[in-house]
């Protein structure tokens, strides 16, 4: 029977073997278009088929990723191929578990909408999810799948989640620590103990973190070695978990060894290139002193910089420790591989949609034929982020042979256009604000700029143009005309003005700049202002003539979100050039920025902004050109332009110790702001911000009754800064500390196209 059955199988295989193939069709095959499909198989239209080849090509189909499943069917010379593709995936849902975080599905999930349903890929997406929950010390979570056929033949997969319970560690004890404090190690441990009142900011919650938890040992023994015990041992934690409560405790057994100072500080070269001396200059261990890993590192890095500058590009620093475990030294020693000198070759821009390429080169200090220098490398990558108009900026080298490198610099487009809207709400009501411009027109680094604000105390119209880099030199122009009426709280000054300026960019860091300002103004009066109570010259309308000398050093690495460098202003505007108003004022601002990322472990920024304005009267200051405080860039809770010296007018509503109070401004202001950001919805580009504000502003003016000649003010809140699509974005809620009775308060401001 058998015989039987493998002759007929042999007969009808030589029958299909002795046809050709007339024609080759697809049913069912979407994905892969026919032309393509043909291009795949090995045998054609004319040609003759047989068993093996067709299962050949079933297999490179199926391999593709595309198809359930695959047959064919060969009558009368038509091979015809019926495909069975996989769904479409339409829609991806996450239920029980970070619902709404986009950020979650792309970096967990990883499985978009319009890509077809794969079974070991969702499997591997469930593993994925479980990993992440447990990584925050979630565990005994429960992920399933729920895939539901809709009626457009697509697919829609649901992971339904179940988190775990949260480990709290109870206790966390330490054995044989003696030379150190346990509680120091709070400060580069992630898993800490519980503390009472644990959920309060800057309390330990004494959450669990798993994926950090077989680092902390070592960031333990790190510590030791920042205080020279180079034999310390720190062994994994034993953690115990109560599963009836999720409490844990958890021990660590440590093995301190000895305190080891520093016996000397050796250099070694492969080739001299550099005096030795200049090396030890810049070194901080010192004999004598106990060891820190840390600083040897950063000395390390100081030496490779140091070399590299020399342009030894591809220079090694190998640190190297020799122990005296008998007298407990160590000797330390900088291996110093410099290898040859890199000049470079090409330096090529890449991702500048919109920006021309001669706005990015201007910004480098290093062309083509020039020779390696690591500063200038680092110096080129702030500037460029200085410029504010890309969302990041890297320049790779890539090495060419042992003498040249090229250098890629690739950016990433950002808006540059931006639509400025702003305003608050306080005791005074709703303030808007809304402008246009552009820093970046055409590409061209020229910044263009329409505003128009309107609120209950401003009308301003203002038009502006500068180029930073006139005919790509060191020099800047800069010209503006515009129309204002400001209500000061106690009255309001029109103004119609115009200013030309010139720059020069003296250095890397410094620049400065050489402005003239002409403005016609005048005051307008509410009704139940006695101009009697002031001297008359305080509200005549006056004209301002003069020039405005400033120097500034800005070595930050962002121009809208540094975190690194300080920026330190100073400018002096002297009047009276053939105008009333005669005065000297002088305004220094000071900022720094810290990235906390090593520190903390995440993107965190502290922020420190001082400002300190003065005014010296050379014969005629205008009240208007006295200085304010208040708002944004200033003190935050009270109204822009609200705090200010005041005076007594008796003919007003009583409103404090029986008399009306007018703002009469100050000659000298002091105002300060320390803040932290931290990344909220980074994939947004939200961040929150922390901050606490306090300043001061007085006036030594004699000829009149002052009520408060040195006010002083504080407030402190919570914001968000925001890189929308439209620009950025600060929303700040504000509250004021110890406001006095009569002082304008404000709970929220916001401001769009500002740098944070």
């Amino acid at each position: 029977m058998r015989i039987i059955f493998l002759s007929i199988w042999l007969l009808l295989f030589s029958s299909l073997c002795a046809q050709k193939i007339e024609s080759i069709k697809f049913e069912g095959m979407v994905h892969l278009s026919k032309s393509v499909a043909l291009r795949m198989l090995e045998f054609g239209v004319g040609d003759d088929i047989d068993v093996d080849s067709v299962d050949r090509s079933i297999k490179i189909f199926f391999n593709q990723g595309y198809f359930n499943d695959i047959y064919t069917e060969f009558d009368n010379g038509v091979l015809t191929y019926y495909c069975k593709e996989k769904a479409i995936i339409s829609k991806v849902e996450i239920k029980g578990h970070k619902e709404n975080d986009d950020a979650f599905k792309d970096s967990v999930v990883q499985i978009k909408k319009g890509t077809l349903y794969d079974e070991k890929k969702v499997q591997a997406a469930k593993r994925r999810i479980q990993e992440a929950i447990a990584q925050e010390g979630k565990i005994d979570s429960v992920v399933e799948v729920e895939t539901t056929y809709l009626e457009n033949g697509s697919i829609q997969v649901t992971f339904l989640i179940n988190e775990g319970e949260e480990i709290i560690i109870d206790k966390l004890r330490y054995s044989g620590v003696a030379g150190l404090d346990s509680d120091d190690f709070d400060d580069v441990i992630a898993n800490k103990e519980h503390r009472f009142m644990g959920w309060f900011w800057g309390r330990n919650d004494g959450k669990m973190h798993l994926r950090d938890l077989a680092y902390d040992n070592l960031r333990i023994r790190n510590f030791y070695m920042q205080h020279g015990y180079l034999d310390a041992k720190v062994e994994a934690p034993f953690v115990r978990v109560n599963f009836d409560n999720y409490r844990a405790d958890m021990s660590y057994q440590v093995v301190e060894g000895e305190q080891y100072t520093i016996s000397k500080v050796s250099i070694f070269q492969s080739k001299n290139v550099i005096d030795d001396k200049k090396i030890k200059e810049l070194i901080a261990l010192k004999e004598g002193e106990i060891f820190n890993i840390k600083t040897f590192r950063e000395d390390a890095d100081k030496i490779k910089t140091l070399v590299a500058d020399l342009s030894y590009a591809f220079v090694q620093v190998i640190p190297d420790l020799k122990k005296d475990i008998n007298n407990k030294t160590v000797e330390v020693v900088f291996k110093v591989i410099p290898s040859d000198k890199v000049k470079i070759r090409n330096v090529t821009i890449s991702g500048n949609t919109r920006t021309l390429d001669r706005i990015v080169r201007r910004e480098l200090y290093l062309a083509p034929g020039d020779m390696y220098s690591l500063t200038d490398l680092k110096d080129s990558r702030n500037a460029i982020g200085r410029l504010g108009f890309f969302d990041g900026t890297t320049i790779e080298e890539k090495r060419v042979d042992n003498h040249t490198m090229d250098l890629v610099v690739k950016v990433k487009e950002t808006t540059t256009s931006r639509v400025q809207f702003g305003g608050g709400y306080g005791s005074g009501g709703l303030l808007l604000n809304i402008g246009v411009s552009d820093r970046n027109i055409w590409g061209s680094g020229i910044t263009i700029g329409l505003k128009a604000e309107k609120s209950q105390t401003s009308k301003n119209f203002s038009f502006n143009i500068s180029n930073p880099r006139l005919n790509d030199s060191d020099f800047s122009g800069s010209f503006s005309i515009y129309h204002s009426n400001y209500d000061y709280n106690d009255y309001s000054v029109k103004s119609d003005g115009v200013s030309i300026g010139m720059g020069h960019r003296f250095s890397r860091h410094i620049s400065g700049y050489l402005g003239y300002r002409y403005s016609k103004n005048g005051y307008n009066l509410g009704s139940d202002f006695n101009k009697t109570q002031y001297p008359l010259y305080y509200f005549e309308g006056y004209a301002k003539s003069g020039i405005t000398v400033s120097a500034n050093w800005d070595n930050t690495d962002d121009y809208y979100l540094p975190r690194s460098g300080f920026i330190l202003g100073q400018s002096f505007e002297k009047t009276g050039l053939g105008a009333q108003a005669n005065y000297l004022k002088s305004r220094t601002n000071f900022s720094i920025y810290k990235g906390l990322d090593d520190w903390l472990g995440f993107d965190a920024i502290l922020r420190y902004k001082a400002r300190y304005y003065a005014l010296v009267d050379n014969g005629y200051v205008p009240l208007a050109e006295k200085f304010y405080m208040g708002g944004i860039g200033s003190v935050r809770g009270y109204e822009s332009y609200s705090l200010s010296p005041m005076i007594k007018d008796s003919t007003g509503i009583d409103t404090y110790n029986g008399e009306r109070i007018r703002r009469i401004g100050g000659t000298q202001t002091f105002s300060n702001s320390l803040e932290v950001s931290f990344p909220l919805v980074p994939k947004a580009k939200m961040r929150l911000v922390t901050y606490i504000d306090w300043g001061v502003i007085a006036d030594t003016i004699s000829a009149v009754d002052l009520v408060a000649n040195n006010m002083k003010r504080s407030g402190y809140g919570v914001g968000i800064e925001w890189f929308s699509p439209v620009g950025p974005i600060q929303l700040m809620f504000s509250k004021a500390i110890n406001p006095h009775p009569d002082d304008k308060t404000q709970t929220f401001e916001f401001t769009m196209g500002q740098r944070f």
